[in-house]
């Protein structure tokens, strides 16, 4: 009896597994649908004489015009705004990503896969942005009974609405189909680590200053266009098969204009308070400022420079803000590591045989196909600044000190008061009155 059962479980697994595999190479050859030429008509006419390569290097520089005219505009209307377009980004991207999955694997009828991805989008929104409205608005949360309670149990909550979710994914198992709805659940939470978790550092980057968003930016589509002028116009040497059309010469092209770039747009963005003061919220006015005593960091020093170089431009120092040096690290790092996000999104659309995530913007693809590198680029900016630029905040520091019992306030008070006349900063005489 033990045996047949054990015969009967393995044929039962070998069935199990045979479907499985048949479900995985169906969903390998299943159709994705092909991007249509969705070039606005008034510009097909006015290329329909240029050969397909002009036309489409005309219509990408249109566009891309379009979409920098557009980035100045959301900068001129403020960090809200900014914030607000970060999350519909984070959204689109998302469901570009998600809408990959379904079309692959519609055809299977899999339970609760679109409603399932969506819920979780929103638990992690949820988890994030709770987090960082109890970190910079700590004294509105405080003030509010009703975000008082939610502040404190905020990860519980978030914990709990996660659950709910896992335990919905569960019950919404198949089981001719275990193996895919498995391969979904972690094409949702990879799509969530690779797009939410970036755009919650892309916030936090703002609020470190403006200029801590604007230049990485900037330096990533400095690169994707410069790149894309010297392929097109030097490009004879392959760089990577993962995506042919980019060449070393584009790749080399592209660094030293970026690197470039980055040291004037830096200068010029170093010198406006409104740029390099961190994002704040003020309890008085219930708005955003961004006004300060700008830090070391955006006051013009002078540097000596090598003697090497000294030979070659005839100056002996040179007048710079320290932040310009920070921006050739960023610069490089969007010239030489970014790319290689394009590089694997590149590899991810090859892998489902797609030629874009979508056809939101003509002759660029998907929302996507636009922020492959920043994603990487903001996250390599959020670990920068917290190695080598961020300190204690006073501010955040006063607000937690505020929120304590008297008795722990007094007590931090006197353990204070003996560090400071410890180092000699306060006398005896100060502490006896």
């Amino acid at each position: 009896g033990t045996q047949l059962r054990v015969r009967e479980s393995e044929s039962e697994a070998k069935v199990d597994g045979e479907t499985a595999s048949d479900s995985e190479s169906r969903a390998e050859s299943a159709p994705l649908p092909v991007s249509a030429d969705d070039t606005p008509e008034v510009l097909n006419r006015a290329l329909s004489n240029l050969s397909s390569r002009w036309k489409n290097w005309w219509v990408r520089g249109i566009l891309t015009l379009a979409m920098i005219a557009f980035f100045f505009i959301i900068i001129y209307l403020g960090p809200m705004v900014l914030m607000i377009i970060v999350m519909c980004v984070q959204i689109k991207c998302f469901h570009e990503i998600i809408t990959i999955g379904y079309n692959v694997y519609h055809s299977y009828d899999l339970p609760w896969f679109r409603t399932l991805s969506w819920y979780f989008l929103l638990c992690v929104n949820y988890f994030f942005y709770g987090e960082t409205v109890t970190d910079y608005f700590f004294t509105l949360v405080q003030r509010e009974e009703p975000l008082r309670i939610l502040s404190k149990y905020h990860r519980f909550i978030s914990f709990t609405l996660y659950l709910i979710g896992f335990c919905m994914f569960v019950l919404s198992l198949v089981k001719k189909h275990y193996r895919l709805q498995f391969y979904m659940f972690g094409w949702t939470h990879v799509t969530l680590l690779i797009v939410v978790t970036q755009s919650h550092l892309v916030i936090h980057n703002l609020f470190e200053g403006m200029i801590w968003f604007i230049v990485p930016i900037s330096c990533v589509i400095c690169n994707d266009i410069m790149a894309y002028m010297f392929g097109f116009f030097f490009g004879r040497t392959p760089l990577i098969k993962l995506s042919p059309k980019k060449t070393w010469e584009g790749f080399i092209g592209g660094f030293f204009a970026t690197v470039v770039f980055g040291l004037l747009l830096s200068y010029v963005m170093s010198g406006y308070r409104c740029f390099v003061c961190p994002v704040e919220y003020n309890n008085d006015t219930n708005s955003f400022t961004v006004d300060c005593e700008p830090s070391d960091l955006f006051r013009l020093q002078e540097y000596n420079i090598p003697g090497v170089i000294q030979s070659v431009i005839g100056w002996k120092t040179v007048r710079m803000y320290p932040f310009q040096i920070h921006s050739i690290a960023l610069s490089t790092f969007a010239s030489l590591i970014g790319p290689f996000g394009g590089f694997f999104a590149s590899g991810f659309k090859r892998a489902f045989k797609i030629k874009d995530f979508a056809n939101t913007i003509p002759g660029h693809g998907g929302i996507m196909d636009r922020f492959d590198c920043q994603y990487l680029m903001a996250t390599f900016v959020n670990v920068y600044i917290a190695s080598f630029i961020r300190g204690p905040n006073p501010s955040k520091l006063i607000q937690q000190f505020l929120t304590l019992r008297p008795d722990q306030q007094l007590h931090i008070f006197n353990t204070l008061r003996s560090h400071l006349i410890d180092k000699g900063m306060l006398t005896s005489a100060t502490e006896d009155e």
